[in-house]
């Protein structure tokens, strides 16, 4: 991988729940990344543009309205594997609903230009567990769901990954993760995103670095490639 430069974008979930002013689940700024995004996609190198939508059927496991008592951004569920009971759990942070298969709030931004793009891809399908990463659950024994993502950049050859969306401490996060542990040079464009929690990305983004991940940016020489 290291001799070629043959890149993907991924653009995570940006869709109208995600961006203020009326998104059920609004990150903050979050529309703001649109432009940027679109100059992302209008660079010539990319092999491969995909965007990720959440798609969450009503029922879904992460609304804090599944769960009696509980508060959206403030209370858990403890997820477990479906299809294997004996398999770690997991927790995961409760949401208000957001993302509801064929809702408004489901759509990507008007503004996108989703013209650009080669595929659009659902994840979170399954009522019972989290996806944040646009590859897959974090279960393994066996995996839940899987958008078939890393088949597809291997398919067309991908070498790198750019990551650009909504929210970056958690779906751009976990999937800046994952497509490192699948071997691709992996970057986040960090004036492509934004966080739930902006006080805290800070310190996600040192643990993203540390782990292997490169936060890029516009004006360096990494984008700057894309457009040789």
């Amino acid at each position: 991988m290291a001799d070629k430069f043959s890149p993907a974008l991924i653009v995570v979930d940006l869709q109208e729940d995600f961006c203020p002013p009326n998104g059920s689940l609004a990150v903050p700024e979050g529309r703001e990344t649109v432009a940027v995004v679109n100059q992302m996609l209008a660079l010539p190198r990319f092999v491969l543009r995909i965007a990720t939508k959440d798609w969450h059927p009503q029922d879904h496991i992460s609304f804090a309205s599944n769960h009696p008592g509980k508060q959206p951004f403030v209370d858990f569920a403890t997820v477990t594997n479906p299809l294997n009971p004996d398999e770690p759990s997991y927790r995961t942070r409760l949401w208000p609903d957001h993302c509801v298969q064929n809702t408004p709030g489901a759509e990507l931004v008007p503004d996108l230009q989703v013209k650009g793009l080669d595929k659009i891809i659902e994840k979170g399908t399954n009522k019972d567990v989290e996806m944040y990463s646009a590859f897959y659950d974090p279960f393994t024994n066996p995996r839940v769901s899987d958008s078939g993502l890393v088949g597809l950049l291997k398919e067309h050859k991908v070498t790198h990954v750019y990551v650009v969306g909504l929210a970056a401490d958690y779906c751009v996060r976990c999937t800046a993760l994952d497509a490192l542990s699948e071997g691709f040079e992996t970057y986040i464009v960090e004036e492509g995103t934004r966080a739930v929690d902006a006080g805290a990305w800070p310190t996600e983004r040192e643990q993203l670095v540390a782990a292997g991940v490169h936060i890029v940016h516009l004006g360096g020489p990494e984008v700057a490639r894309l457009s040789q």
